[in-house]
């Protein structure tokens, strides 16, 4: 299976990069894994909707010009569906017992995802109502792929 995370924003935080890296490592027996970055737009305090609206778009663009189109897309998004590990790692078997081996996991950046990558994606994921930065988020969404390989695989990890 091939993963792509579409991401927008660079880490710049050592602890976070160590734990990103930590998880990669671990994918690399179960996935083929990517992490595709994107640069973010500065939002100036004060912003309005429209100025707002304009910066997602503009990340947006940038990220539907790495997805492919033969990806299976899944965007995080508050609105998006919520499931447990194992019904997410079921998810995951599912696409691939349906010929489905390339997925894109899309991370938006401090305001979001634009209308458009959300119309893109196939599916939205929720982890939670509350909201997480997105550095945070990379790790969580990554600790979750390697759960739900563990999972598949009959393999112990810690609940």
């Amino acid at each position: 299976m091939n993963i792509t995370l579409y991401t927008v924003g660079r880490i710049k935080e050592s602890f976070f990069r160590q734990a990103i890296e930590e998880y990669v490592r671990r994918l690399g027996r179960y996935c083929k894994l990517k992490i595709v970055e994107v640069p973010d737009e500065k939002t100036p305090d004060g912003a309005g909707e429209a100025l707002e609206k304009q910066i997602k778009d503009r990340e947006g663009v940038r990220l539907l010009r790495q997805i492919r189109d033969t990806e299976y897309v899944i965007a995080l998004a508050i609105n998006g569906r919520k499931m447990d590990s194992v019904v997410f790692s079921e998810k995951l078997q599912g696409l691939g017992l349906h010929g489905q081996s390339d997925i894109g996991f899309v991370i938006g950046g401090s305001l979001g995802l634009s209308e458009e990558v959300l119309k893109r994606s196939d599916m939205k994921l929720s982890f939670s109502d509350m909201t997480f930065p997105h550095q945070l988020m990379r790790v969580i969404l990554l600790e979750q792929i390697y759960r739900a390989f563990r999972i598949l695989s009959n393999e112990p990890y810690h609940k």
